[in-house]
């Protein structure tokens, strides 16, 4: 996979307010407001930052947390897991491969019924979804 580097300046002149803070500065948009948290089209899901691909949407499910909510990327090398501990608790958050952009966090164990058992919470304000043909 191609790297995607740019200065911080290049960044905030590339993405709005709202993407800069979420895909560069971590940040996490209200619950149950992303235009991609209850999408049904079918197509892929990609970095708003630099458009790698990262989802599918067969593996995307209804979680009802308030984000879009997928069961595995793309690929093994598409997003990389980082341990956040911020906010007082222990998290794996996930970060575009490609541009090393915020895109949630994966949490496992939950009990939802997907082949992973893994729920993959990403920011809508992330994603760009390009539908199928």
């Amino acid at each position: 996979m191609e790297k995607v580097n740019r200065s911080e300046a290049e960044w905030r002149e590339a993405l709005t307010p709202e993407e800069y803070r979420v895909l560069r500065q971590a940040g996490t948009e209200a619950p149950f407001t992303g235009e991609y948290t209850d999408t049904k089209t079918t197509g892929v899901y990609r970095c708003r930052a630099c458009g790698a691909e990262l989802f599918r949407s067969d593996t995307k499910f209804e979680s009802h947390c308030g984000w879009p909510s997928f069961y595995q990327p793309t690929a093994d090398d598409a997003v990389t897991l980082i341990t956040d501990r911020t906010l007082g608790m222990v998290r794996t958050e996930a970060r575009c491969a490609a541009c090393d952009s915020h895109l949630g966090h994966v949490f496992t164990g939950e009990g939802y019924p997907t082949p992973t058992d893994q729920r993959w919470c990403i920011n809508s304000v992330s994603l760009t979804l390009e539908p199928a043909e």
